[in-house]
C-alpha cells in the first residue's frame, strides 16, 4: 500500500489546477505559484496581464 500512495499524490500534480499564461512572454504559471507572491504578475517578466489557459477538451451540449 505504501507504493500506491505516492502515485495518488502525483496524479493531482500532473493534472494540475488552473494555469495562466503571461500576455507578454507567454510563460505558463499555475495558480499555486501566483498564490505565493503578494501581487498577481508574471514571475519571469513582471507583466501584470495574465490569461487563463483553457483545456483542449471540447464539450458538446445537446440543445433541448
Amino acid at each position: 500500500m505504501s507504493e500506491e500512495e505516492p502515485s495518488k499524490e502525483e496524479k493531482p500534480e500532473t493534472t494540475g489546477g488552473i494555469e495562466y499564461e503571461c500576455a507578454s512572454c507567454a510563460a505558463r504559471v499555475t495558480a499555486e505559484q501566483l498564490a505565493v507572491t503578494p501581487e498577481i504578475k508574471c514571475p519571469i517578466c513582471g507583466y501584470r496581464i495574465l490569461r487563463k489557459v483553457r483545456p483542449p477538451i471540447v464539450r458538446h451540449v445537446k440543445a433541448r
